[in-house]
């Protein structure tokens, strides 16, 4: 592989596409096959695995929204002849499209007359396809009001990444489906069987989009060690009050521990994040050029995304490995699965760049 001399590339950020896509493979492969004998918190392994499956998700909304942010605010254009924004809404119902797509119930297209109630949920309930399209979205909205405003974007991203946070806890104990249709309903509650609905998910995408707009304001600042020790501050100061809160929980409560519904989950996750970038960003500061593969990776999040859950999930056209090996595996077939898994994406990136076929990345 050839490797990236740009001088104006931030490596970090390729670095963190490229974790964040090849994380996730593996945690939906080892999530899937690894038989539940296996699945011990009492282990050290396991719970850091089970530590590291729920970060990846916030690492990979935060990167999206960084990516997408900092690609738009490179143009320096107005709002209304800013190309990104036409890129963006295409991108957003791109994605939405596709979301529903990877589970549609019937095969035939039209005919839904053997379609079962289940399906119909599972079809219907929102994944992280249709969250980042609609956080691409939301960052659109806020970039306009902010542009409006003429106000900075951190003034505008902030408050409403802490909308999709604080009212979280409220939204998740009402009923949506008493008064709304299912399909809408779904972006609201997890009750509706959606793994990532809007509150409190697009907080994490809207929370890139403020690190996104501040790199491209300031183009230079990633190559500072200042700027890598800044992110480790304020991602631990977000984890100390994770901790904090914690420790007030058991005052309060009788007990500590981080529910679903608990901030201290929220800043927990935003906080690791933030560290990892800061960690990440510092350890880039001495390399000049990294593998094009790593970059193609991250320009390949899309394809690797729908072709990786094709293979171990299926869809409405293909059977896939769960249908098979849901849980049976041995940690030592499941490892092995996982880092065939990897390889498989790998081999598929580099064809695609080879014979030079288009291809998209999540939040181009």
């Amino acid at each position: 592989m050839t490797h990236s001399s740009k001088k104006n590339r931030i490596i970090f950020i390729d670095l963190m596409r490229a974790f964040a896509v090849l994380q996730m493979v593996q945690g939906h492969t080892v999530d899937l096959l690894l038989a539940n004998d296996y699945r011990s918190l009492d282990s050290s392994v396991f719970s850091i695995w089970f530590f590291m499956r729920g970060m990846t998700a916030p690492i990979f909304l935060f990167s999206s929204g960084v990516v997408f942010t900092y690609l738009f605010r490179l143009v320096n254009e107005p709002f209304k002849t800013n190309p990104r924004v036409k890129r963006g809404f295409k991108r957003f119902l791109l994605l939405v499209i596709l979301g529903y797509l990877l589970r549609y119930p019937t095969p035939t297209i039209i005919d839904f007359s053997e379609v079962t109630k289940e399906q119909w949920k599972i079809f219907l309930s929102v994944d992280v396809l249709q969250l980042i399209g609609f956080g691409i979205l939301f960052l659109i909205l806020l970039m306009y009001i902010s542009e409006k405003l003429n106000v900075k974007d951190y003034l505008v991203f902030i408050p409403g990444a802490l909308i999709f946070f604080i009212l979280f806890p409220v939204f998740h104990y009402i009923d949506w489906v008493s008064f709304l249709p299912v399909p809408i309903a779904a972006y609201f509650s997890t009750k509706t069987g959606s793994l990532f609905p809007l509150f409190p998910w697009a907080g994490y995408v809207i929370c890139g989009g403020i690190l996104g707009s501040y790199l491209a304001k300031h183009p230079s600042v990633f190559r500072t060690a200042k700027f890598s020790l800044r992110l480790f501050i304020v991602g631990s100061v977000l984890l100390i009050a994770a901790w904090v809160g914690d420790l007030l929980s058991k005052t309060f409560y009788g007990s500590g521990y981080i529910w679903d519904t608990s901030p201290n989950l929220i800043l927990l996750r935003l906080g690791f994040v933030i560290v990892l970038n800061g960690i990440i960003s510092f350890i880039s500061l001495e390399i000049n050029s990294i593998p094009r593969f790593i970059i193609l990776i991250g320009r390949n999040t899309l394809l690797i995304y729908i072709v990786h859950l094709m293979i171990l999930y299926g869809s409405a056209w293909n059977p896939g490995l769960a249908l098979l090996f849901a849980y049976s595996f041995d940690v030592w077939k499941t490892v092995g699965t996982a880092l065939l898994m990897i390889l498989m994406m790998g081999g598929l990136v580099i064809l695609i760049n080879r014979f030079k076929i288009k291809s998209k990345e999540v939040v181009t």
